[in-house]
């Protein structure tokens, strides 16, 4: 019998909670695997867990995770049609910048999730997980331009804590999000072709989301489990 994609992802997400390949682990609380639906066509890929997600061991917690939910609100999206991840799985010493060796031993662990999920589309937050597939490219130079791969595609955005620091960046980034639901499409698309199967039908229009923008406090949102 085939384990189905929860399964499969619950056992990559206790592995990381018993990794100790880098020093990460070390002090922390909780491992952050990730988080969200285990069929979803959008994985989005952030940074490292900061405290809130170390403490909930849920990724994107606080007002960077209220702020994108509220992206997603945008596209008539919640967090329940994305899987969410890291490319680092425990949180950094005073939330520094994860280092390359961190990120190397992580690696596995996402490319396996990926592997299982085998999305349509792959958004990255902030410039750790933009060099994944962006090496040496400079967020403000490819935010919002999408890089097709046959039947997916990768797609750079500014990191939520950025836009909440700098609000010039907030219309950049709302309007690159609401650019996803056209991207889906394409992606289907292209795959449908590849496949030899006919063209599926486009997505209908987002219900426009509530007047709050929903980041004007810093209470974190009701924590999930780890699959919807």
């Amino acid at each position: 019998m085939t384990n189905t994609n929860a399964e499969r992802l619950q056992a990559i997400a206790a592995r990381v909670a018993a990794c100790t390949a880098c020093r990460l682990h070390e002090g922390t609380r909780n491992a952050v695997p990730g988080a969200g639906s285990p069929t979803a066509e959008i994985v989005i890929i952030g940074e490292a867990p900061g405290e809130q997600e170390d403490i909930q061991g849920v990724p994107f917690v606080g007002r960077s995770g209220k702020y994108l939910d509220y992206l997603l609100n945008l596209i008539g999206m919640s967090r329940n049609h994305v899987f969410i991840a890291n490319v680092a799985k425990h949180r950094p010493p005073a939330n520094r910048d994860p280092l390359p060796d961190e990120i190397a031993a992580c690696r596995p662990y996402l490319d396996e999730q990926l592997a299982v999920l085998n999305p349509l589309l792959i958004v990255t937050l902030g410039r750790f997980s933009m060099a994944r597939y962006f090496p040496d490219a400079k967020i403000s130079k490819i935010h919002g331009q999408p890089r097709f791969d046959g039947g997916m595609a990768y797609y750079p955005l500014y990191h939520p804590a950025a836009a909440l620091r700098n609000p010039d960046l907030r219309w950049d980034m709302e309007e690159d999000i609401k650019r996803v639901p056209g991207l889906l499409d394409e992606i289907r698309k292209r795959r449908a072709a590849m496949n030899g199967e006919p063209v599926p039908e486009p997505t209908p229009e987002p219900t426009p989301p509530p007047a709050d923008e929903g980041d004007g406090d810093d209470q974190p949102p009701k924590q999930l489990s780890l699959f919807d």
